[in-house]
């Protein structure tokens, strides 16, 4: 069984994950409903890192359950969504989520089979070499300065060559941008890899300790710089950390870490504020929960940032991260070296025209507003979408009241009018799709 504190998936906060949910199935009935809490009540017991907490986690799901709280819920994917919102509630983990996938569920049976874990494996590969194993983007950016934006960390036995590849192109570099502003988290030995290029190799340097919980036993290991890298090593060279309030888990972990050992500056907003190693159990046939599976600690004051997020050295909006890091980068550079200043101030009109445009105060009011659970706020003088009253992402208006989300690719908003006046926000997805959600 591979270690599930390690390389089990974060990729995603809990309310951008999916919940797949069998397509005509019957209503459920009392007798189903009392099931799959009884059993996910069970399968927190055997996993929840809280082990003292998980028993009344479980009495609170018994209790919303014979109050009556789930008898709306007539399907699978309804019951899903409305556990996953008393799990958050009675925990304020934002690791938890239930979700149905009888795929999932029937995978993991089968990882138990060698022949079809192998078969699996494949799977897998293909489907991360899709997304390039989390490198969304890699450059170098006039001045010398490396940016490489990870969208997750992939499971580097798949993704070791793509990684390798990506830490030779920036080793030259005058100073590395690490944009994971939009990144979910993944698996921490891909973070470990990179973070290696940043130290010296001849030293022992602990990242950081943690625990977990594996089938009822407690297994405490440590994660620490690696001996060796497969390029050269960047440990004199400046390294700045772009996070948002969508940068999550193993993520968060990243940028926590190089900032605790004071071997990078972060730049952008708080992040989410999950810190604990997670695993997802199926449950109730086709059910399944991501639970949190254990603890980690940093090496130095042996803390960590669950529910409180990680703090930025420089608190900026995520949508202008880059830029502010791109102009500290180029300082930085230039007080090391000053006769490199008038290439920072060449650049500098190049980095002043990429800002976004704005609205004027009397479109951003008609627009503010609440759409069916989900907000639109403005936000130092823009707007942004907000959901959970945590996450948030800006808007950049593209003209005729459409507007492109903050490091998304797969959708953008519209707003719907109707004799002038806001009546809905429509999410426009890439596969021509469209969502509507009305306002309050």
């Amino acid at each position: 069984m591979r270690r599930p504190s390690m390389m089990s998936l974060f990729f995603a906060a809990p309310l951008l994950l999916a919940t797949a949910a069998a397509a005509n199935e019957t209503a459920l009935t009392a007798a189903d409903r009392q099931q799959i809490v009884a059993q996910l009540g069970e399968t927190l017991k055997a996993n929840y890192v809280f082990q003292e907490k998980a028993e009344a986690i479980a009495a609170t799901l018994r209790r919303n359950l014979d109050a009556g709280n789930y008898d709306a819920a007539q399907d699978k994917a309804a019951l899903a969504r409305k556990l996953t919102d008393d799990l958050l509630a009675e925990s304020h983990d934002l690791h938890f989520f239930v979700g149905v996938d009888r795929a999932f569920a029937d995978n993991y049976r089968e990882r138990q089979d060698p022949a079809r874990a192998a078969a699996i494996r494949i799977e897998e590969r293909r489907a991360a070499e899709k997304d390039n194993f989390g490198f969304a983007g890699l450059q170098r950016l006039d001045g010398n300065i490396a940016y490489v934006r990870l969208s997750h960390f992939a499971d580097p036995d798949l993704g070791y060559d793509t990684a390798a590849a990506a830490m030779r192109f920036i080793e030259n570099s005058d100073a590395v941008i690490y944009d994971l502003r939009y990144n979910n988290g993944g698996v921490m030995e891909m973070a470990q890899l990179l973070a290696s290029q940043l130290f010296a190799g001849n030293k022992d340097q602990e990242l950081f300790d943690y625990y977990y919980y594996q089938d009822g036993n407690r297994i405490e290991r440590g994660q620490w710089v690696l001996p060796a890298v497969p390029a050269k090593r960047l440990t004199d060279k400046p390294v700045y950390v772009l996070t948002g309030s969508t940068t999550f888990s193993a993520a968060e972990w990243f940028a926590f870490t190089l900032q605790k050992l004071k071997r990078a500056t972060l730049i952008g907003e708080r992040t989410a504020g999950g810190a604990h190693p997670v695993d997802r159990k199926p449950f109730a046939t086709d059910f399944f929960v991501q639970v949190p599976i254990g603890q980690i600690h940093d090496p130095v004051d042996h803390s960590d940032f669950e529910a409180k997020g990680v703090m930025p050295d420089h608190m900026v909006a995520s949508a202008d991260a880059l830029r502010f890091a791109y102009r500290l980068a180029l300082a930085d550079r230039a007080k090391a070296d000053p006769a490199k200043q008038a290439d920072a101030d060449w650049l500098e009109p190049l980095i002043a025209a990429g800002a976004p445009k704005s609205l004027q105060p009397s479109d951003l009011k008609a627009i503010a507003g609440s759409y069916d659970g989900r907000k639109i706020e403005i936000i130092d003088g823009g707007l942004s979408y907000v959901w959970r009253q945590r996450f948030r992402l800006a808007l950049a208006p593209l003209g005729n009241d459409l507007f492109a989300v903050e490091g998304v690719d797969e959708f953008r908003f519209r707003i719907a009018r109707k004799a002038g006046k806001v009546v809905a926000l429509e999410r426009l997805n890439r596969d021509g799709t469209i969502q509507s959600y009305a306002r309050q």
